[in-house]
Parts: structure tokens; sequence; C-alpha cells
């Protein structure tokens, strides 16, 4: 859920409301950018490939405003309207939002920061500071909730200083995913209004993310934690409430106690690559197709027996892997392949199982424009992308697996620089 930061200089900082004493701690890697699902671009809103300092205008802001009022407002109308009264669009959160590292940059390249020795170093030292009694009520491990603290923001130390209802409110005027980011900005208010929260302390990412787990508003109230007993769910200072918050999101989202959440594997010459992110299988099809496991692993029965698919983040000459269901829970947390991938091997760190077997290729970040030239132009050949967005998710890259194979193409549903450049010529 979060922030775009610049890599920090090493240095010495402690972590926010420690449960335990610790040493000082080099200062960490900045934790990931969340995106929350898109949702259908609202036609009246600023164009989405506007800046929004050129759409923005009082007036529009202000229609925007008292249409959110009357749709939301109810007998809040009143408090919610004293709360906005003063708000602005904020410009810094539009350019975020549409330039977030998951889906920007290649998966490896995203996966070898968040994965820094460094911060596996740091991920070990905090073990103890995740209660006992959560991991055993929620059933998710340890490692797994390291994980999440580290990329969502550094183990505490980095959880953003946006407002979080102007982050919100501009989400909401721009209009890209107008229905989620109004929802989102009535449960912020309800934090307010109710008392849960200062408005001055409600801080957060540029997406409205909150916290040491960056919560959003919604999971804040129906799934935050009270751990530590003492009235609040303070998942800004409390390590312990944030982090049983963390748990319960994921048990919520259907956690599979005592499994695992994916698998590095090997694929045998003339795999289908088409199969890849497809329907899920258990473990005998794939094994019956030449798919072996990397690093002498093995899966456990009830593993073997789960549906699993396999993945290839960064097509078809990176790291595959079979994704158990707890990678598609982790993906409730933050839908990115990438995301998912980055919390579970910061756990398989944490627990000291071997690095990958295969390299990550040393691809170019994509840019804006490419990503929506190549959706463009997918679309306009006849491969539908549901949307042009920027966003290279699920849709995109089934979109783009259907012209790999109308044109004898490695079926990977892989986008690289020099394939969305490619793509974009064709379109023409």
């Amino acid at each position: 859920m979060r922030i775009a930061y610049r890599l920090l200089l090493i240095g010495s900082v402690a972590a926010c409301a420690p449960m335990v004493p610790t040493p000082p701690q080099p200062q960490p890697l900045p934790p990931a950018v969340v995106e929350p699902a898109p949702a259908t671009p609202t036609p009246t809103a600023p164009p989405a490939s506007a800046d929004l300092s050129d759409a923005y205008d009082q007036a529009s802001f202000e229609s925007w405003k008292q249409g959110f009022l009357n749709r939301h407002g109810g007998d809040r109308k009143w408090e919610y309207s004293r709360e906005l009264q003063s708000v602005t669009p904020n410009p810094s959160v539009i350019r975020l939002d549409r330039n977030q590292p998951e889906f920007s940059r290649p998966a490896g390249v995203y996966i070898q920061n968040a994965t820094a020795p460094a911060r596996i170093a740091m991920a070990r030292q905090r073990q103890d500071r995740v209660p006992w009694e959560v991991t055993q009520r929620f059933g998710v491990p340890t490692e797994i909730l390291l994980g999440v603290w580290a990329q969502e923001s550094a183990f505490g130390q980095v959880q953003g200083d946006f407002d979080v209802i102007r982050s919100l409110a501009t989400l909401a005027y721009e209009g890209r995913r107008r229905d989620w980011a109004e929802g989102q900005l009535k449960n912020a208010l309800d934090i307010v209004v109710d008392g849960r929260r200062a408005r001055s302390g409600l801080k957060g990412s540029w997406a409205g993310a909150m916290g040491q787990t960056q919560f959003m508003p919604d999971n804040y109230l129906k799934l935050g934690v009270d751990q530590n007993g003492d009235g609040k769910v303070d998942i800004w200072g409390s390590d312990a409430d944030a982090l049983a918050s963390a748990a319960n999101l994921l048990a919520q989202a259907g956690w599979k106690r005592g499994q695992g959440w994916a698998y590095e594997v090997v694929l045998p010459t003339g795999f289908d690559y088409a199969e890849a992110e497809g329907p899920k299988h258990p473990w005998s099809y794939w094994a019956a197709r030449g798919v072996r496991l990397a690093n002498g692993a093995a899966l456990d029965g009830a593993e073997a027996a789960e549906g699993s698919a396999i993945l290839l983040p960064q097509g078809a000459k990176g790291p595959a892997f079979l994704a158990l269901p707890n990678h598609y829970v982790i993906r409730r947390y933050n839908n990115s392949v990438s995301y998912a991938l980055a919390i579970g091997m910061i756990a398989d760190g944490v627990q000291g199982k071997p690095g990958l077997t295969t390299a990550w290729p040393n691809d170019g970040p994509l840019t804006r424009e490419q990503r929506v030239g190549a959706q463009t132009a997918l679309t306009r050949m006849g491969f539908d992308t549901q949307g042009v967005d920027g966003v290279i998710g699920s849709n995109t890259r089934a979109a783009l697996r259907r012209w790999q194979q109308a044109n004898g193409r490695v079926a990977d549903g892989y986008l690289t620089d020099v394939l969305a450049d490619e793509l974009i010529r064709k379109g023409r």
C-alpha cells in the first residue's frame, strides 16, 4: 500500500515501538508501493494522461466534493464536510499512482531490492518482536509477517507522512479508481469522526495506506486487532497491534496453516508456456509434464494435493515458480506477483533457505508510455487488454500471450521494453 521512496543512506536507527531492546541497525531499504485493484475510469474525471496540476480547478473539485457528500454523507454529511473543507488535490499522489515499481520495474529488480541481505538480516533480528500468541491464533508464520513488515514500512520506520484523507480525496477526484477511492475515503472519515484516530495522526502512504503494516481504512476498521489490550488499534505505534492486524488479514483471506507459499521449479525443454498463470492443478499434473522442483525441494502431501499454478514473473528466460494457495493469499494484501514473491522470498531468507537457481534477466524498465502504448496496440490488433491504464496485470498478460501464440512467439505473456516498442510500431 505505499510510497515511492528514494534509497535511503545507511545510518543508525531504531524501530518504532520496540517490544524488546535491539542494537542500532542500518537504515532499511524503502518499502514497496501497493497497488489496489484498478477500477474503470470515470468519463467525467480529469484525463488519466494529464498532470493533475493542469486538469485541476477549484470549481471541478468542489463539484466532485459535493457529489461525494451527497452519495456517501448520509447522517454524517456535516462531519464529512467539516473534515474536507480545506482539502485540495495533491498532484504528487497522481504521479506516484502512475509509476509504481511493482508494475514498472522488472520483477527481478524489484525482488532483489526487497530481498537484499541487509533486509534479511534485519528481519532475522526482529523475529522475537512477532508475538507468539499472534502466530498461534492466526496460523501465519513469523517469517511471513516479518516479510510484510519489512516490505510495507521497513519495520515501522517508513510509514508515510501523507494526509490520508487528502490522498484518497485526490484519487477519488482524479477518477481512475473512483468507486474504490470514495469507499476508502468514507472509511477514513469514519475513523476520525468515530474518534478512533485524530485527524492529525491519520498519516500514511500516497495511496491512503496506514501504519507499520500499511492498512487501508476499510481493513483497519474490519480487521484491526488491539493485540496489546490498551483499548485502541494502534497500527502506527504498536508493533504488536500492527503485526496482529496483518496476521488477521492473511488468516481471513484463507491462509493455510503449515503450508508454504511457492517453490522454484525447473521447466522442461518444450514446455507449453501458455499454461503459465493459467488454471491451477495438483503437483501430479505438473510433474507429469516434466516440471521438477529446484534445489532438491519436496512438497508435503497437503501441498501436493493443492491446486497450483506456474508463474513466470520475468518470462521464459527468468525463474519459474509453482505458486501454492498461500501465494494468492499474500496477493490479497497487494495484488502484485512481484510483491507476493518478495514477501515469500524474505520469509525464505529468514529461514535460511537457499536462493534461486535461475538468475533474473537484465531487462530494462518500462516507461508509462511503453505500458500504455503496448496495451493500446494490443487492443487495436484485436487482443483486448480489458482497459488501457498502464498497469501490466493479468488481463494484459493474457492478451499478450494470445498475440504471441498468433505470431509464433514463446507465449510467456511477458512484456519487455523491446517487445513494447515492437507492439507500438505494429499497432499504429
